[in-house]
């Protein structure tokens, strides 16, 4: 078949070519802020890990790999959010909710890490309300249930 009888493909949210809702833009920047965290936090426990004194250099080290690791699903699926990707949504509802335990476990901690998970907690909640927001999966051209056929 040629290219002339083979139409390209198009997908509903690259039809719709508009502005991006600001609201998509700040689940990415959610996202994003989120992934650069883990990023931060990992390579901390990994110079830590390696540099300093831990109890267990092991587990400092093994610790900040996950971490950095970790990161890679909040910017993915923030990169996804800015190119108005449908599948990006998932990945980073699922950050969002991951977020939520540590949130509470760090709020219920005798440190300085109380502001810390009080601002996950509000972070992470903020990120879901924009993720599941109609005017964000209409951009991201995700249908609800039952609208298949539409």
């Amino acid at each position: 078949m040629s290219s002339e009888q083979t139409p390209a493909p198009t997908s509903a949210a690259a039809e719709d070519v508009g502005p991006r809702p600001g609201r998509l833009t700040a689940a990415a920047a959610v996202a994003a802020l989120e992934g650069l965290a883990l990023v931060v936090g990992g390579a901390w426990m990994l110079v830590e890990g390696l540099t300093g004194h831990p109890d267990d250099r092991t587990s400092a080290v093994t610790g900040g790999v996950t971490l950095i690791v970790l990161a890679l699903l909040p910017l993915l699926a923030a990169r996804g959010l800015i190119g108005r990707k449908g599948w990006s949504r998932g990945p980073a509802v699922i950050t969002q909710i991951m977020a939520l335990p540590v949130a509470y476990n760090m709020v219920r901690a005798d440190s300085l890490a109380v502001p810390a998970g009080i601002v996950l907690g509000v972070v992470a909640v903020a990120g879901l309300v924009l993720l599941v927001n109609p005017t964000t999966t209409q951009a991201l051209g995700i249908r609800g249930p039952g609208g298949a056929g539409k």
